[in-house]
């Protein structure tokens, strides 16, 4: 078997935890990552065959048995993935039943999995019926973002427009919106069924007061649509509480939209 460390997800996984970090958007034990991983490339790291322990998952995962995830663990910190992923980092397989996840590599301390899992897990489903290409959830906690829940309405067409008005590659990066929850209670199955009711219809969604999830076929595309909702965020704060003399219209925001071709969301637009 070959080193699983040196598998080219586990590299991509350990550097985006740590840039994540870095940018401040996983304080402590804040935010959690999963992806869906290829079963033959897993193969040629680990002995499928050898499951080291089996955890509840909490819920019906049904849909997902068979399907092989590389997980953080609950409690452990963004800053500590790269330097030792088996302890932070757990590789699990949904079991026949779908309530099982069998472990198959991490955890070393006997941790498991984070409890926001079922969410995790939730979301996976319910995005891989708009688009089988969807490999990854993240959830984390940026600042600018955060901020702006205590600032503007929590609705999802004026929290969508606002953002979309404050970078012209906004629109086209996420012109399908962002979804919006209330404040809820993390870690459990109802926020993760309510998130992924969002996510048939969004791939980005915020939770009041607390974080956002993204979504996307790997990791550059869920990190990539945070980092774009974060800068969009950090200028809107900057900006808020200033006499504002320019602005992306709404007209130009639908010509852009369509000059690249995007399927944007023309319920946000005021026209």
């Amino acid at each position: 078997m070959r080193n699983i460390l040196q598998a080219p997800f586990m590299k991509e996984f350990c550097a985006t935890a740590a840039n994540m970090y870095r940018l401040g958007w996983d304080e402590r034990n804040g935010g959690n990552i999963s992806v869906m991983l290829d079963g033959g490339e897993v193969g040629k790291y680990l002995d499928p065959s050898r499951v080291i322990r089996t955890i509840p998952t909490g819920f019906d995962a049904k849909p997902l048995a068979g399907k092989i995830f590389l997980v953080t663990g609950t409690g452990k910190y963004f800053k500590n993935v790269a330097r030792d992923p088996e302890t932070n980092l757990g590789i699990i397989r949904i079991a026949a039943d779908g309530t099982t996840a069998e472990l198959l590599w991490g955890y070393k301390d006997g941790s498991r999995f984070t409890s926001e899992l079922p969410a995790h897990l939730m979301s996976h489903m319910a995005r891989r019926e708009v688009d089988p290409s969807n490999r990854v959830v993240m959830h984390c906690h940026p600042t600018y973002t955060l901020a702006m829940n205590y600032v503007h309405p929590l609705d999802e067409k004026q929290f969508t427009h606002t953002l979309w008005e404050m970078c012209t590659e906004c629109i086209v990066v996420f012109p399908d919106g962002i979804g919006v929850l209330p404040w809820m209670l993390c870690g459990t199955n109802e926020i993760g069924e309510a998130t992924a009711e969002k996510m048939k219809e969004f791939r980005l969604v915020v939770w009041g007061m607390h974080g956002i999830y993204g979504v996307g076929k790997d990791l550059d595309e869920a990190f990539g649509l945070i980092e774009t909702v974060e800068k969009a965020a950090q200028i809107y704060m900057l900006t808020a509480h200033l006499p504002r003399l320019n602005t992306i219209k709404d007209d130009e925001l639908k010509t852009l939209a369509e000059a690249f071709g995007v399927n944007y969301r023309k319920d946000f637009l005021n026209l």
